[in-house]
Order: structure tokens, then sequence, then C-alpha cells
């Protein structure tokens, strides 16, 4: 697990200083609140998505990625603020654009009143630790330019666009890839 003491960040211009941040393994005590903030971190793209309300169920279900994965959650005072799947190499069901020795990340949420803490990239970093830990020589993840603050964010942290995805509900795709150094 990996956890911090202190972590400073910034809001709406007012500079908070928060405590505690932890990144851990779900446990089945976290579905709900898991859920929730995959539909809130999900909110602002209402009017993006063509069949929201079709979305809208996938990503309230989040909880079951866990079934399938390495489901990680940021907790807060023990507080779910933000979640993500890492699927190992060969870790199934996956999409077919994904080649299947691939490690993938999949569904990064963050709480919008937990934005700009890092928490992102401290889930994302959790999953390429794994990467590493399987012996992985690079790390996927499918995002779209729709999702500008996250996508910036892999860019700067080294993942590349390797291919296109299938439009989802719409929206364009792509597949992108961090090389393991």
């Amino acid at each position: 697990m990996d956890h911090d003491s202190d972590l400073v960040g910034t809001g709406e211009g007012a500079a908070r200083e928060l405590r505690g941040i932890l990144i851990r393994s779900f446990q089945d005590a976290d579905a709900a609140p898991t859920d929730a903030v995959a539909i809130s971190a999900f909110q602002q793209y209402e009017n993006v998505y063509s069949d929201w309300d079709v979305l809208m169920r996938s990503v309230g279900a989040m909880s079951s990625l866990a079934r399938h994965s390495e489901l990680l959650v940021a907790d807060i005072g023990g507080s779910v603020v933000g979640a993500v799947a890492y699927f190992g190499p060969g870790a199934m069901p996956r999409a077919e654009f994904f080649e299947p020795e691939w490690p993938i990340i999949r569904m990064l949420v963050v709480d919008p009143v937990a934005r700009g803490l890092g928490i992102g990239r401290r889930l994302t970093e959790a999953c390429v630790a794994r990467a590493r830990r399987d012996g992985s020589r690079l790390i996927a993840l499918h995002t779209s330019p729709a999702m500008k603050v996250a996508l910036a964010m892999y860019l700067r942290m080294g993942f590349v666009l390797d291919r296109t995805a299938p439009d989802r509900f719409g929206v364009p795709y792509g597949v992108y890839l961090l090389p393991m150094v």
C-alpha cells in the first residue's frame, strides 16, 4: 500500500492541506462509495456522450471491476475520493484493442471535490508500480480528448498514442502506452 502523511493541494484559489491520502486495495464496504465517486466524476460529460443513461449504468457499477482486476481506491479520512482498476497481463475481460499481454488501467475517477490534489496521478502511479511488479515492458489505457485534464496528465507522465479505439457513445478514444524504463 502507498501512503502519504502529508499532501498539499490547491482548490478554487485557496491553499488547503490534506493529511492522510491513502491509496489502498478496494474492500467490499467500498462498493457504494466507489460507484458514487465514479458517477460524480463523469457528471461533467453528460452532454458529451450520446447515450448517457447506458453509460451511467456502466460507470455506476465501477465496483464490479473488482471481480476481474485489482481495484484501488484513494481514501482520505475513511472516505473514498478516487478509484482505478488495474488489469494485469492476461486478465480478462478486456477490450479487443488491448493486446492480451498488456497490463491496463481502467476507469480512473476522482471525486470533483478532491481534484487538484494529485490523486489521479497517485492512482495511475500505483497501476504503473503493479505493471513493474508483474514484469511488464509497458502499460496501456484508453482515453478521449474529451477528458482534457486526464489526457494532459497521462501525456505529462509519458504515455503516447498507439492507436485509435472505437468511439464510445459518439466520443472518440485512443489507446495510449507508457513504456517502462
